[in-house]
């Protein structure tokens, strides 16, 4: 299990991450979400002892990254699959993460065969690899030491799409198994196929948590028009509290029979009005962070 408890992160007078909690529990697949700059990988950073907190704490099973005696049999983590040594070759990269973890050198080949890579890949230079075959060695080193959690970020990247699928099963396995992953990725759909829980971030502050499931049915009503502004403007003049999301939707906690009928009390035409339920992770995604989205970007 992971712990987020109170996490703060001040870089002089800015904070990257500011009262961050939550939790991630085993048997299950937990989606961290967030646009760039949110506290996304600092948060993750902090979780594996890269990143010092100002205040606050996130433990693996209780513990303290630092303190785990020997962390890569607890937790398996990639967080950049380019800073991998480019001089060595994939099967020395492992080699030497196996040495280090005290584990017989077997696993290093059960870990190629694993991610798929060749005899001949396994023997080539990391500076010669694909992004998409760093992200299967990063994969690779994660899971060598057999820990029972996973944090993860941006692992799809580079990724084809039968890649993908793969990546995809190998921690829904993992997770039903009675592992924990924490996977950050912008790839939502993904996220909403693979997560059984989410979490979103946005100016370094959790903005929801919970199940996809409750999430996604608490999404609330959504409407479009060609004068979104007027219309979240009407429904605040209306009393209804409403958020302009970047993709120039609004969404509202009122039921769209009441948002029907103010918008056409304002003269206000709506080319979309539904309830938000089952609308998918990306229009509760940018409903949730529009504050923190630059127009016309959706991740």
């Amino acid at each position: 299990m992971i712990t987020v408890e109170s996490l703060t992160r001040r870089y002089g007078g800015f904070t990257a991450v500011d009262d961050v909690s939550f939790t991630a529990r085993p048997g299950r697949v937990t989606g961290f979400l967030g646009p760039n700059g949110a506290g996304k990988s600092t948060t993750m950073r902090v979780m594996v002892g890269l990143t010092a907190p100002t205040s606050g704490s996130a433990t693996i099973d209780g513990v303290r990254f630092a303190d785990l005696p020997n962390p890569g049999l607890e937790v398996g983590v990639l967080l950049d699959a380019s800073a991998q040594h480019a001089g060595r070759t994939g099967r020395e990269i492992l080699t030497i993460a196996s040495d280090t973890m005290g584990l017989s050198r077997t696993r290093v080949d059960e870990m190629i065969e694993l991610v798929s890579l060749t005899p001949t890949e396994a023997k080539r230079r990391v500076r010669n690899y694909s992004l998409g075959m760093r992200q299967r060695l990063g994969i690779a080193t994660a899971l060598l030491g057999e820990p029972r959690v996973l944090i993860l970020d941006e692992p799809a990247n580079g990724l084809d799409p039968a890649g993908i699928r793969w990546m995809r099963d190998l921690l829904t396995d993992f997770a039903a198994r009675g592992g924990t992953v924490l996977l950050s990725s912008h790839l939502l759909h993904e996220i909403e196929v693979i997560a059984d829980d989410l979490v979103v971030i946005g100016n370094g502050r959790i903005v929801a948590s919970g199940t996809k499931e409750e999430l996604l049915a608490a999404a609330g009503t959504l409407a479009r028009s060609t004068s979104p502004r007027d219309l979240a403007h009407a429904l605040e003049q209306a009393g209804i509290p409403g958020t302009l999301a970047g993709d120039g939707s609004v969404r509202t906690d009122a039921d769209p029979a009441r948002v029907g009928s103010v918008a056409l009390a304002a003269g206000i035409a709506l080319t979309e009005l539904r309830s938000a339920e089952g609308a998918g992770l990306e229009d509760m995604f940018l409903s949730l962070t529009a504050d923190t989205q630059r127009e016309g970007v959706a991740a």
